[in-house]
């Protein structure tokens, strides 16, 4: 089992890095989504399509969405 430090990082089993090929310095994509969290290696080309499965939450439109988000940014 992996702990979040006190600098918030975490320590990944070595046998699951040797699994999918992740060494130091490799650049990872942390995605947060309804409560969970996906780390993810970048690698050229592959990112196309990786949130294709993510639904979208039914209770906002897309306008209502982007409208929010530009007034988060405008207070800021």
């Amino acid at each position: 089992m992996s702990v979040l430090s006190s600098k918030r990082q975490v320590t990944l089993p070595k046998s699951i890095c040797d699994r999918l090929v992740i060494a130091p310095g490799d650049a990872i994509d942390v995605l947060e989504y309804n409560g969970r969290i996906t780390l993810m290696k970048r690698q050229a080309g592959r990112s196309a399509g990786a949130l294709r499965s993510l639904k979208a939450d039914s209770r906002y439109s897309e306008s209502q969405s982007r409208d929010s988000e530009l007034q988060a940014r405008r207070k800021r």
